[in-house]
């Protein structure tokens, strides 16, 4: 039996509902592909139709093996352009989710890069800060940045991401640099409002009390200001005016830091990074269009001149 041969008839079967039109659309007789499915439901030891004179339905295993069988097709066939036309084919749609402040800085502007190179694909963004739920509303993957919480989503590490607080020169030396966090006390703030979801406050690494033994540990600190917002682009903003100092993801101030617009203090004290991850879920099969989108994403982010250029291009 010709395994793929079986399996691509099964599907067409499936999915068109009918012997006579799985036929007609391969050119052969009903009979064949009767024999075809024979054989298949014979070496895989199930049922995977039930055939009646009237109409064709799949049984609970037949609709599992569907699934698989379009999957394994998809890949055969993408493996097949991949060869034949001397590069990597990808094809189909793809539906990309990514918070709104980093996906307009870091994601959109690959986008059409991406298209150029793979124009069998269309894409849609989405950009959001709620966590969009990937299998419910259909997307193929998401960019997240932070402590990923425990799911059912397989996740990618595609950078690091680290927060400093940094200001702007002329408020620097209008006012001081601090020396250790507690100083801050003494600065004004920019912090996210109360109403954001910045709960625990700006952390730093501190050396731990003689008293209890050699090390650092985590210290949060809730600083206050004139100026406060529920918007990280607004305080980023207000930072780069000269208004205080700001408590912002490296993915947002590098390049500034890098021009000369931003200065980072208490580096010393900065808390250890976190992460920037694709998720996806969980597939046997990922389809190529985003097995290449992931790979896309992480030749760039890997590079530390795509966040000092501003938009990473």
């Amino acid at each position: 039996m010709d395994k793929l041969k079986a399996f691509a008839s099964f599907v067409s079967v499936a999915t068109k509902g009918s012997l006579t039109a799985a036929a007609k659309a391969e050119g052969v007789a009903p009979a064949i592909m009767g024999r075809r499915l024979d054989a298949l439901e014979e070496h895989l030891g199930v049922k995977l139709l039930v055939r009646t004179t009237r109409r064709l339905t799949l049984t609970h295993e037949g609709s599992a093996f569907l699934e698989d069988c379009q999957r394994l097709l998809t890949d055969v066939a993408n493996a097949e352009a991949s060869v034949s036309a001397g590069g990597v084919k990808a094809s189909g749609h793809l539906r990309i989710t990514a918070p709104a402040g980093f996906g307009r800085r870091h994601v959109a502007p690959l986008v059409p890069r991406f298209y150029d190179l793979h124009p069998e694909v269309t894409i849609s963004l989405n950009l959001s800060d709620r966590v969009v739920d990937l299998a419910a509303e259909g997307y193929d993957c998401a960019v997240r940045v932070g402590d990923l919480p425990d799911s059912s989503l397989v996740s990618v590490r595609l950078a690091d991401n680290r927060r400093l607080c940094v200001a702007a020169p002329r408020y620097l030396a209008a006012h001081g640099v601090p020396q250790h966090p507690a100083q801050l006390a003494q600065h004004r703030c920019l912090a996210l409002s109360s109403d954001a979801s910045q709960t625990r406050g700006w952390a730093f690494r501190v050396p731990r009390p003689q008293s209890e033994g050699v090390g650092s540990e985590l210290l949060y600190i809730k600083p206050s200001g004139p100026l406060d917002c529920s918007d990280g682009q607004v305080l980023h903003d207000w930072c780069l005016g000269g208004w205080g100092i700001a408590w912002r993801s490296t993915w947002e101030v590098e390049a500034e830091i890098a021009a000369g617009r931003l200065v980072a203090v208490l580096e010393d004290f900065a808390a250890p990074p976190n992460g920037i991850y694709m998720v996806f879920p969980q597939r046997k099969h990922m389809p190529l269009r985003v097995r290449l989108w992931i790979d896309y994403l992480k030749m760039h982010y890997e590079r530390p001149q795509f966040w000092r250029e501003g938009v990473g291009l």
